[in-house]
């Protein structure tokens, strides 16, 4: 049987898990608490098809796949550094609540479907924003605390510092 090796596609599902076993994304099926209005053990997702070498997968993750063959699985734990980088606390950032606004505040014309102006800018804790930088960019933020002048945005991916287990298994070489 052929085993994957690099500039193959493949299909593979995976499981990512953080250090405390809790499960942050998977391809596989999702269990009945996160999905309970659907029958049976939840949802059956697509494998991911990926090209080897390509940088579609994490590198640590494309080597634990290279050499297997379909149905094979590989159990790799990859550390915050290989996976998503260390938190950076640069990226944390306190901003005047005046300094940010959603765009629909900005359309003095903007309106909600019933004609009224939407209610007005209350961010809390654990909301995601896109903020503009000065530069033109636009980066996703995630609004780790608020005060009634100030809210706190961290600008880290969210598994940033974190090491990851993955169970990744090879289900086909197209």
């Amino acid at each position: 049987m052929p085993r994957a090796k690099n500039g193959d596609k493949v299909q593979v599902h995976f499981t990512g898990t953080l250090e405390d076993g809790s499960v942050f994304d998977s391809t596989e099926k999702c269990g009945e608490s996160q999905y309970k209005n659907f029958r049976g053990s939840g949802i059956a997702f697509s494998p991911m098809e990926v090209v080897l070498g390509r940088g579609d997968l994490m590198p640590k993750l494309e080597e634990a796949v290279i050499g297997l063959e379909p149905g094979q699985s590989a159990k790799v734990k990859i550390a915050s550094d290989d996976a998503f980088g260390p938190r950076i606390a640069e990226r944390i950032a306190v901003i005047p609540r005046s300094d940010l606004q959603p765009k629909e505040a900005l359309l003095e014309s903007y309106r909600w479907p019933n004609g009224k102006k939407p209610p007005g800018f209350q961010p809390k804790a654990g909301d995601p924003l896109e903020v503009a930088l000065a530069d033109g960019t636009i980066t996703q933020v995630v609004v780790t605390e608020v005060t009634d002048s100030t809210l706190t945005i961290d600008a880290n991916h969210p598994l940033a510092g974190r090491d990851l287990t993955f169970d990744i298994r090879l289900v086909g070489i197209l």
